[in-house]
């Protein structure tokens, strides 16, 4: 139960740090975005937070469940949502 509950939260963590570094990065948008624009930021966001706790707990620096893995997911997520949001606008 533990595992889907992390696979849960870091698809939310991820995916509302991609929506937000899409909404707040200074660029042209349009006025009201479409379904297709914001789904994109989420998958984003949520594979950043993924690949940020893989990777660390890869190489040894944490290991499932401690604080330092929910820091580098969160880092990870909004780092991919701000190159996202820089590539896509």
């Amino acid at each position: 139960m533990g595992v889907a509950m992390g696979f849960l939260a870091f698809l939310v963590i991820g995916g509302a740090s991609g929506v937000f570094a899409w909404v707040f990065y200074p660029g042209p948008s349009t006025a009201k975005p479409k379904v297709q624009n914001l789904l994109m930021p989420i998958l984003v966001g949520s594979l950043g937070a993924l690949g940020g706790s893989y990777v660390g707990q890869l190489t040894g620096f944490f290991q499932s469940g401690q604080m330092w893995e929910w820091f580098s997911a969160i880092i990870a997520s909004c780092v991919a949502g701000c190159f996202y949001a820089a590539l896509a606008k």
